[in-house]
């Protein structure tokens, strides 16, 4: 037949251009993680970068900090062991006066109730993962765990029963030690947030392997542990270790997630593939994370990742309707029918099919917004 006009190739020309447009594609990706940050922070779950929450549908292991995460952070006393229990009370908070510890308020707490006087403390000294000292009246006074007693050489067995009964059901026991030798105990629990629990049921039922982390001792981590439906305990764990733990589980080859709010969880937050903050944690805690969970519920950890996974779904969808449109009628506007059917892709047509392939990836991030999760 007769060559085809200069006019032919010209308006194939523009055809293909038109639709070649990846307009489509450069949308596919940031429509579905703005809908999917903003869907996030509806429910209370602020996602600091698109890559988060790209990532987060991949964990298959989480790390649960226990104090302030699990639990409300709030432990109150709930025995003193000794004879002179007034006593015991006073110097105890005497010496907690001046500790960072989230145990230290409860003692000081209950000396306020008891309406206890408080001594004056000299040479105060906090010593990380055991306890603290210091001189009152002359007296040297320790208050710290049982490791804290064995190392400074104090024995405990006159105690020993009570606080073995004590931890097994959960609660942590300080013992206080006075010129080397045992004067009493403190023991404080710490109540579990009521949202642990069901948390921790949805997380196990998507297959997740959940750890909890703790300074406790074994006894008290697995009573805690136990009530809330958690496996695997890793106790005694001094603050300085919790980034080990972590990369110990990435090097197992999981894709690790650690929860927690404390100034001593910054590092394992930041080891952590995903670090989750809780919102009312330490500033320190939250700058360090990835995602930050502002209702404190930990339901919400389970939201993350079902978010996640309905974000990178709604992304994949969106990138094969955009590459599907260009595969399909790149070689249409090229003229590929034209041979057969006398069909040519007039550019009028190109433009409305490339500014649908548009609007039907931003439709389809937009039904996000109606996600449940």
């Amino acid at each position: 037949g007769p060559v085809p006009s200069f006019l032919f190739a010209l308006l194939n020309m523009v055809a293909v251009l038109i639709i070649a447009c990846p307009c489509a594609m450069g949308l596919a990706t940031p429509t579905a993680i703005m809908v999917g940050t903003g869907k996030g922070a509806e429910n209370g779950i602020l996602i600091k970068d698109a890559q988060s929450l790209e990532l987060a549908h991949k964990i298959n292991a989480i790390v649960f900090d226990k104090t302030g995460t699990l639990t409300n952070g709030k432990p109150e006393v709930t025995d003193i062991l000794g004879e002179n229990k007034n006593e015991i009370l006073s110097l105890a908070a005497s010496l907690e006066k001046s500790s960072e510890h989230s145990l230290a308020a409860a003692i000081i707490q209950r000396a306020d109730r008891d309406k206890v006087k408080l001594q004056k403390v000299d040479k105060f000294q906090s010593v990380a993962g055991y306890g603290v000292w210091g001189l009152v009246a002359g007296k040297k006074v320790m208050l710290g765990n049982k490791r804290f007693m064995k190392k400074e050489g104090i024995d405990i067995s006159k105690l020993g029963e009570t606080i073995e009964q004590l931890e097994e059901s959960g609660k942590t026991v300080m013992i206080l030690g006075v010129d080397g030798k045992t004067v009493g105990a403190i023991s404080v629990a710490d109540t579990v947030k009521e949202s642990s629990k069901e948390g921790i049921t949805l997380l196990k039922r998507m297959g997740i392997e959940i750890f909890m982390i703790t300074g406790d001792n074994e006894k008290t981590a697995n009573a805690i542990a136990k009530s809330i439906g958690i496996q695997n305990v890793l106790a005694e764990v001094l603050p300085s270790q919790k980034e080990e733990e972590v990369r110990k589980i990435q090097r197992i080859g999981k894709i690790v997630a650690m929860v927690g709010d404390g100034i001593n969880d910054a590092p394992a937050l930041a080891a952590a593939d995903i670090g989750i903050a809780m919102g009312t944690g330490t500033d320190i805690a939250i700058e360090a994370a990835d995602i930050t969970l502002i209702n404190k519920d930990l339901r919400s950890v389970s939201s993350a990742i079902k978010l996640s996974k309905k974000t990178m779904r709604t992304i994949r969808f969106n990138l094969f309707w955009a590459f599907g449109y260009n595969v399909v009628l790149i070689p249409v506007a090229m003229g590929l029918l034209y041979p057969f059917f006398h069909v040519l892709l007039n550019p009028i047509f190109a433009s409305m099919a490339m500014a649908l392939s548009s609007v039907s990836v931003v439709a389809n991030s937009l039904t996000l917004k109606k996600a449940k999760i």
